[in-house]
């Protein structure tokens, strides 16, 4: 198929294979041709009628909804509140350290140096729990 597109989209190629057609046979390839363009056509056109169809309605469907006061978030049941940030989780575990500062851990992400010193010298982890 790529041959036949080689041949008819460049106007010397499609000169030579045509000498070998008779008249009669060229004014039949030129109708079937017109036709299939004509068939394109219509379908195109009927494409392009049903896109708009689908505007004008999708347009009709956007000012119902505007004159209600519905928001199109609303009807696809979509959160109109933001989320934010959620709150830290509060601290699970706690250690004085040799200042008197407190050192706090909630028990998630990496595991402050102090309490890896202090579990690594035996304390179990229990004794930090804040109660």
């Amino acid at each position: 198929m790529s041959e036949l597109l080689r041949i008819l989209t460049h106007s010397r190629r499609l000169k030579h294979a045509a000498k070998e057609l008779s008249i009669e046979q060229l004014e039949e390839v030129k109708n079937k041709l017109q036709s299939i363009i004509e068939d394109r056509l219509a379908e195109s056109e009927a494409e392009k009628q049903i896109i708009a169809e689908k505007d004008a309605k999708i347009q009709q469907y956007r000012e119902m909804l505007e004159a209600d006061g519905i928001g199109l978030e609303e009807l696809m049941g979509l959160s109109i509140e933001k989320q934010g940030k959620r709150s830290p989780r509060p601290a699970k575990y706690e250690v004085w350290n040799d200042e008197g500062k407190r050192i706090t851990w909630t028990g998630q992400g990496r595991m402050p140096n102090i309490f890896k010193a202090r579990i690594d010298a035996g304390e179990p982890l229990d004794t930090f729990l804040i109660e």
